[in-house]
């Protein structure tokens, strides 16, 4: 045993060094409780396997993601799956309105926002249809006209994507499609086995759509039935590691009444809440990133989920002059949480493209340490490997290392002792 004081005599002097020597590691940088930034797995590691899958989920957790984003739709029978749009896969439209079709009569899929393999499946073939979703015609298989079990037993995940994450391609027809519940179970399985806390971060999919088809089918709220699983799974928790975001204001309002989980208000780059724009209220996204906007949210929800632009606004392509969204936000008491950060060039602002080739992948860790510069508390991506290294970079020693954990340390005493 005498070789550990020498040891951690070396360490201290090598921290001291590093503390003179070194910049001061990105995970310090002013978030609002002091502790490193959360990364949450946007839609699990959707970079490098099909979105909204529990093999996506369990990549994005085996690369360091603090939290594994699911996105959430409603099935003829109530059950919340995991999906980016209500549209199992999309098709085309012409400018009428009407189904697209091709050379040889048969609907054209939309090649960005198709994720199942629905359209491939002639037993379904007859539920294509075309619905209003949000104000916008839409032509697709919905998964509200499917039952759970039916998509269970013979739809399979496909890549979004398709076209500029080939690779991802060969996973498709493979991976079912999961409930929330599968979410969650796969979120507590690996806390425990890794020994460390990895939270769920759902985001209800257009609940004014979603509160028709409930209404409609006398089934359970959207918002009723999320609560309800969560709160069997984690209690009524403020420190439950549990975030609900929406894009809409009222289903928050909603569940922000009966809950004490937390609640993060989505704020887009442009537009305004759709449930907004069916109630008359004219503000906008930008009206709600003001210091107004914020003391309104700040009634309801503990955070913010805010598009990259809102922070750091692109001025031809690069990143241009930061606002001060970052700072209102921590003045309100509001966390606040960037998306997306993706590695493929096809994303990433000019500057950090690696070459022309739209899906190789840039320089994500630039971008994403600009955001952490301004205090941004977390940040969604496809790509968690690369945003974990972006907040905690490889350690020249252990010194750096320990120092980051007693930052850490430092901070959460400092909150107890407040």
């Amino acid at each position: 045993m005498s070789h550990i004081k020498p040891a951690l005599a070396l360490l201290a002097v090598a921290a001291a060094t590093l503390t003179t020597l070194s910049p001061t590691p990105v995970h310090a940088a002013g978030t609002l409780s002091g502790a490193a930034p959360i990364v949450i797995g946007h839609r699990g590691a959707s970079g490098y396997r099909p979105e909204h899958t529990l093999e996506a989920y369990s990549l994005a957790i085996a690369q360091g993601a603090n939290y594994i984003e699911p996105d959430l739709v409603m099935t003829r029978d109530g059950e919340l799956l995991a999906r980016h749009e209500p549209m199992l896969a999309r098709v085309n439209l012409d400018a009428a309105g009407n189904i697209a079709l091709d050379s040889n009569g048969r609907p054209t899929i939309n090649r960005t926002d198709t994720s199942t393999n629905a359209w491939q499946l002639p037993q379904y073939a007859a539920r294509l249809t075309v619905k209003t979703l949000d104000g916008v015609r839409v032509g697709g298989w919905w998964a509200e006209d499917f039952t759970a079990a039916e998509i269970r037993s013979d739809i399979r995940a496909q890549e979004r994507l398709r076209d500029l994450r080939t690779g991802n391609n060969a996973y498709n027809d493979q991976f079912v499609i999961p409930t929330l519940q599968e979410v969650i179970n796969l979120a507590k399985a690996k806390s425990i086995e890794l020994g460390r806390p990895i939270g769920v971060y759902p985001e209800t999919k257009h609940p004014t759509f979603f509160a028709a088809h409930t209404q409609a089918g006398g089934l359970q709220r959207m918002e009723d039935r999320l609560l309800q699983t969560l709160h069997a799974n984690y209690g009524n928790n403020a420190l439950a590691p549990v975030y609900i975001q929406s894009f809409e204001v009222s289903n928050l309002q909603y569940m922000g009444a009966l809950t004490n989980l937390r609640v993060v208000q989505l704020l887009s780059s442009g537009g305004r809440p759709y449930d907004f724009t069916v109630s008359g209220d004219t503000r906008t996204y930008a009206d709600l990133a003001t210091a107004a906007g914020l003391d309104f949210i700040n009634d309801y929800a503990q955070g913010v989920g805010a598009n990259t632009n809102l922070m750091i606004p692109l001025v031809g392509g690069r990143l241009g002059t930061p606002t001060t969204l970052v700072a209102d936000a921590h003045a309100k008491g509001l966390e606040i949480h960037g998306w997306t950060f993706r590695a493929e060039n096809f994303f990433l602002p000019n500057e950090f493209d690696s070459n022309s080739d739209p899906a190789a992948l840039g320089n994500m860790t630039g971008q994403v340490q600009a955001f952490l510069a301004l205090g941004m508390d977390g940040f969604f991506t496809d790509h968690p490997d690369i945003g974990v290294a972006a907040v905690v970079p490889e350690p020249a020693t252990y010194a750096l290392m320990l120092l980051g954990l007693a930052a850490v340390a430092g901070a959460a005493q400092r909150r107890r002792g407040g």
